[in-house]
């Protein structure tokens, strides 16, 4: 027989980066933060900027530390003990455990989150109160709308880790998300990421240079083709 698990389980001293290595990920486009990691890193395609609609780059474009609420399906009691040790700048990331059409947090809540200085919500749920959460301005991104509330009966556990959107996220982690989507630098690479992002932000500016002035060749398929490597055809 096991012994019936704590209600909510809250560890607060979790290892976390410092602000400089939060701060160098600051304007890095999503694509290039993957680039560093092998081209991966990224969320689920299902979990999308909330606000994307408005144009407004400063609702859905965020850099913070991740806070991992690990809540049972159509449940909010981890993401609510999340509020309780959140630091300024932290992004909370509230797992669902497959819980469907049940919201994650609503309008209230969110502004508690951005009140504590929260810098973002990221849910593999849904959530509710789409006009309440706007006037927040705390960028948000999730599955989906559902107005069905969800419950805070356990158990739950707060700054440890969860699978969200197919990707395993820790406390302590660093979150960039865009309009293109939620990455997570796992902390055991922020230095070695921070180094290769450098790298990629030169020869992508590079490029985009030679675009811009007219550049349209694919090199490596003309090496290919004049290797054997690749042939044309009729």
């Amino acid at each position: 027989m096991i012994h019936e698990p704590p209600i909510l389980t809250i560890r607060e001293n979790f290892p976390r980066p410092t602000a400089a290595q939060v701060a160098a990920f600051e304007g890095i486009p999503t694509g290039y933060v993957c680039d560093a990691m092998e081209g991966q890193g990224a969320m689920e395609s299902l979990i999308r900027p909330l606000f994307a609609a408005t144009g407004d780059r400063s609702l859905y474009t965020t850099v913070g530390v991740a806070l991992v609420a690990e809540n049972g399906p159509a449940e909010i009691l981890a993401t609510m003990g999340a509020l309780h040790i959140l630091q300024k700048g932290d992004i909370v990331v509230a797992a669902m455990n497959g819980g469907k059409n049940c919201s994650a947090s609503g309008d209230r809540f969110c502004g508690m989150l951005k009140n504590k200085g929260a810098a973002g919500f990221v849910t593999d749920g849904e959530m509710r109160d789409y006009e309440g959460i706007l006037e927040t301005r705390l960028p948000v991104f999730c599955t989906g709308l559902s107005p069905n509330s969800p419950y805070s009966n356990g158990p739950a556990r707060v700054g440890f880790g969860a699978v969200v959107g197919g990707r395993q996220v820790q406390s302590g982690d660093i979150i960039v998300a865009d309009i293109n989507g939620v990455v997570v630098v796992p902390f055991s690479r922020i230095d070695e990421v921070i180094a290769t992002i450098g790298e990629i932000s030169a020869a992508e500016d590079a490029l985009d240079e030679k675009v811009r002035n007219g550049f349209c060749e694919m090199p490596a398929i003309a090496a290919m083709i004049a290797d054997g490597r690749a042939k044309i055809v009729d």
